[in-house]
């Protein structure tokens, strides 16, 4: 079986730009802004942070492009590894911190079940927030 993700696809982009020329252009200028024309954060951390959303994102063409920019300036292996986990765990704390909307759409359907516990505020989140309930990513 022939791989999905093929290198070769890519040579097809300039059939989609050419497909929606105007909004083509506006990608690749909003591309160009957010990784040369704005320096506040350096060229190598914004190709680490795209490699980590790169992950989580899925996208094995932006992977491999994306690596292959950040090793050229200079980034490493343990760095990469490192940037994915924390994107890793970020993504697991979100899912997790969305649960709560499950509850809440749960109780909202019909109520708590019998000899449920009832929703109670955690004190051991609260209280490095001061009080406030903290995300878990």
């Amino acid at each position: 079986m022939d791989a999905y993700y093929k290198p070769a696809n890519l040579e097809r982009i300039p059939e989609l730009i050419g497909l929606a020329p105007k909004a083509a252009d506006s990608f690749l200028k909003f591309e160009n802004d957010v990784y040369q024309a704005s320096n506040v954060v350096p060229l190598k951390t914004k190709e680490l942070i795209a490699v980590a959303v790169a992950h989580v994102t899925g996208c094995p063409y932006c992977i491999d492009n994306h690596v292959r920019k950040y090793r050229k300036l200079g980034g490493t292996r343990e760095e990469i590894v490192e940037a994915v986990l924390v994107a890793a765990s970020t993504r697991a704390g979100a899912v997790l911190s969305h649960a709560t909307h499950a509850l809440i759409a749960y109780e909202r359907s019909g109520g708590l079940p019998e000899n449920a516990p009832s929703p109670v505020e955690s004190e051991a989140s609260t209280a490095q927030t001061g009080g406030e309930p903290e995300c878990l990513c």
